[in-house]
């Protein structure tokens, strides 16, 4: 593709610049939609993006549909079909399946060129950013946190659980048990039940091991604090 073509104005939405936060560079290629014959100009980079080879094939626009997620496919669709329309900016991200049948995740920012004698959108020109790496980073991240928040809430009830086998002499799951009704009672949730009760005995400032009534008590109407 011709590198005196017009630069693309930066148009990022969030999920763009959130798919673009943190690892490597991402490979970035060029693209030309003629909207006259559906057809696409690609650079070498966008080829690769889609599992080909710099000239393998001649895309056009069903093509380019067709390796779209099906999940993602209307969306883009109806994104291109906007774009075409307005000429306006716009951006996108969404994945493909490649040539090769790996799932990719890929960003998209273009804008229109209007034919200056009829004012008619005519060209959609921009990037493709491969942004699959960051967005399994970003996962990975997420995944991490959750697992690490299910870990503190799991150790939180099993304290919970503890207690209460201790002072009513009990087993787990009526421990859990006792624990789930008070959840119930109170439209609360079990781990913040567990979390208050935990503190009861090893809060800031408790020098006394909380009595089996107030246990009681507190299973019965549990108050949670700043919870009227």
């Amino acid at each position: 593709m011709s590198s005196g073509q017009p630069p693309v104005e930066r148009v990022f939405d969030g999920a763009i610049e959130e798919a673009l936060v943190g690892g490597s560079r991402p490979p970035v290629g060029r693209y030309r939609l003629d909207l006259a014959t559906g057809e696409w100009a690609w650079s070498d980079e966008v080829y690769v993006m889609h599992g080909f080879e710099p000239g393998q094939i001649v895309p056009t626009t069903p093509l380019m549909l067709s390796h779209k997620h099906p999940d993602d496919r209307a969306r883009v669709d109806g994104v291109l079909r906007r774009a075409a329309e307005t000429g306006q900016p716009f951006s996108s991200v969404h994945r493909i399946r490649d040539a090769h049948g790996a799932t990719r995740t890929l960003a998209v920012t273009g804008q229109g060129r209007r034919d200056p004698a009829t004012g008619r959108v005519v060209e959609l020109f921009g990037y493709f950013i491969d942004v699959t790496e960051s967005h399994r980073e970003a996962a990975a991240r997420e995944a991490t946190a959750s697992i690490q928040a299910s870990a503190e809430r799991r150790a939180v009830i099993e304290q919970a659980k503890g207690v209460l086998m201790v002072v009513y002499g009990i087993e787990e799951e009526e421990a859990f048990e006792r624990l789930r009704q008070a959840s119930n009672l109170a439209n609360i949730a079990v781990r913040d039940i567990a979390q208050t009760l935990v503190r009861l005995f090893s809060g800031p400032g408790v020098t006394v091991f909380p009595t089996q009534e107030a246990i009681d008590g507190f299973l019965s109407d549990p108050v949670l604090p700043g919870v009227d």
